[in-house]
């Protein structure tokens, strides 16, 4: 089975869905990750700390450019963890997607549609509070309306920091992967992004990936979890 993940961010596929992506790899499942902005520009700071002001100076630009480089080269030891066959890298701004057309990403999902040939799209939810997840959401859907590009299922993962700080919480999945077996690589592939990581409490730490798959699992019955909602699945 072709699977594409579809996502913002680099660390959106660790968070969301990191033990089923390693869970696909093992099942021999070829998994490409397309990541669709540059993941960190908008923090408007040289520091991978986000700052309050909205003007960038020259050198900070320069400074966050090398950044972008050393972001990818994370998302790639990463995903090589998780074993993922493919990544794609597009430059459109971050959390700023509100400004680019949406046809235009449209377009770009498109092709990436056409080279990979994906029977399964995971993507974020349309429900995050993060505005790049819901426009690649947005996408991702007029992307494979049926006419077109008929992809048999389209789920959504929770994004924890975007998903969950969304009021009112909105992701209601229905359907659960276990990854008792896969948590720990989940981990490891997170750690890799060493400047995305956080302290607990806050979300992207490891203590609350941790804590995450464990929820999941106790709504399941099981050990570890993650969460996706189903959206759309076509069956001949």
């Amino acid at each position: 089975m072709n699977i594409l993940v579809i996502i913002a961010h680099p660390d959106d596929e660790v968070l969301g869905m990191g033990g089923t992506i390693l869970k696909h790899a093992k099942n021999a499942d070829k998994v490409t990750v397309a990541y669709m902005t540059t993941g960190i520009t908008s923090r408007r700071s040289s520091n991978y700390q986000s700052i309050s002001s909205y003007q960038t100076n020259k050198k900070q630009k320069s400074i966050m450019k090398n950044q972008i480089e050393e972001l990818r080269k994370d998302a790639k030891k990463s995903c090589k963890l998780l074993k993922v066959k493919k990544t794609i890298f597009f430059d459109f701004p971050d959390n700023e997607l509100d400004t680019v057309p949406l046809l235009k990403i449209i377009k770009s999902i498109e092709n990436i549609i056409k080279e990979i040939k994906p029977d399964r799209i995971y993507t974020s939810h349309y429900g995050d509070l993060n505005i790049d997840h819901r426009i690649i959401f947005e996408a991702t859907l007029t992307a494979c309306r049926p006419v077109k590009f008929p992809v048999k299922e389209i789920i959504c993962f929770e994004i924890l920091s975007s998903t969950d700080w969304a009021f009112s919480y909105k992701f209601k999945p229905n359907y659960f992967i276990n990854i008792k077996n896969e948590l720990d690589y989940k981990i490891k592939a997170m750690q890799v992004y060493k400047n995305e990581i956080r302290e607990f409490p806050l979300p992207s730490s490891i203590e609350n990936i941790k804590n995450s798959a464990h929820k999941w699992g106790t709504v399941s019955g099981l050990k570890s979890a993650e969460a996706f909602q189903l959206i759309r699945k076509f069956e001949k």
